[in-house]
């Protein structure tokens, strides 16, 4: 479909060659291992996605280890695991070069969105980090709110509003909707000016657990059925619990796609959804064509749905090889 997967090397960006030394930004004097994955309102300009990514690939402690784009979303998601240091200054790094070269009053595409660099979420690798990671949502949205007078709003569990720990809620309305949606006391950002950026838009930075943004596509041309298998299916219409979902175009004028997200796979992993999604299509007389995933899911997130396809009984992480070979 119209997702691409470009290939992150040593050669295509810069990769660290050593290590920053612990607390120099002043998060933890400790060298945690943080991921992020900041998802960017620009999928379609090679150019761009090239100079985004090697903004934050060539950073001491920082490893980027995918981007992803998708032309139809007009989106990039990148995903870098470093330092808390690291990551600090290679965030801004990004941030300094979307905002040259985004303009969201001309940008368009399938997925809502609310500033150029959209969203960008600290996930913890270790569960204890999740404190470390809420410091550092505050620390970094500080820094890009005084150098780009960019107004930033925190969400998940950084959020200091409890009314947006939803991402969907700050996304409400979209960067058309910003201005009239900022004259609101409710919606004073936590940083930044009370007007949003002209081009930019404003940005959410958090702190979150593991997310696995899941897309499948179905072989008819009406989003309307898409819409209406994502309201089926999502946990705010009373469907699956801890998913997330909406309805999209595609490149591909004959398919449209169920764009999920997975906000805790445990709850409820990758099968069900798209058994979920299957059975909706089938009731509908349209055939699923596949699916995809954008990003990085854990090995752990994969290994269920292999088990059920192939109808393994008690398969456990324990018998994959590369896993206890890392252990």
């Amino acid at each position: 479909m119209s997702h691409t997967t470009w290939v992150v090397n040593r050669e295509t960006y810069p990769q660290p060659q050593h290590e920053l030394a612990a607390g120099e930004c002043g998060i933890r004097p400790r060298m945690a291992r943080i991921e992020a994955v900041p998802n960017v309102s620009e999928g379609r300009r090679a150019s761009v996605i090239r100079a985004l990514a090697t903004s934050v690939g060539g950073h001491q402690d920082v490893s980027l280890l995918d981007v992803s784009s998708d032309t139809a979303h007009n989106r990039t998601v990148l995903t870098l695991v470093g330092s808390p240091e690291g990551l600090h200054t290679a965030l801004l790094s990004l941030y300094a070069v979307a905002l040259e070269t985004i303009d969201l009053r001309t940008q368009t595409g399938e997925h809502p969105r609310v500033g150029a660099v959209d969203v960008v979420p600290l996930v913890p690798l270790t569960p204890s980090d999740m404190g470390l990671c809420i410091s550092m949502a505050a620390a970094l949205a500080a820094d890009v709110a005084a150098r780009h007078d960019l107004p930033v709003y925190l969400y998940e569990a950084a959020a200091r509003v409890p009314e947006r720990r939803r991402l969907e809620r700050i996304r409400h309305g979209e960067f058309e909707g910003l201005g009239q949606k900022m004259h609101a006391e409710a919606w004073r950002p936590d940083f930044g000016p009370l007007r949003p950026h002209p081009s930019a838009g404003v940005t959410v930075i958090g702190a979150r657990p593991v997310l696995i943004a899941f897309n499948i596509n179905l072989r008819t041309s009406d989003l309307d059925v898409a819409q209406a298998i994502a309201r089926a299916i999502r946990a705010s219409s009373g469907g699956l619990p801890a998913v997330k979902a909406i309805g999209v175009r595609t490149d591909d004028g004959g398919v449209v796609q169920v764009s999920t997200n997975l906000v805790d796979y445990q709850t409820t992993g990758l099968h069900t959804v798209f058994a979920a999604v299957e059975a909706e299509a089938q009731r509908r007389n349209v055939a699923v064509l596949g699916s995809e995933i954008v990003g990085l899911p854990p090995a752990a997130a994969l290994l269920p749905a292999a088990a059920r396809q192939l109808q393994l009984a008690g398969l456990t992480m324990d018998q994959v090889l590369d896993y206890r070979l890392l252990r």
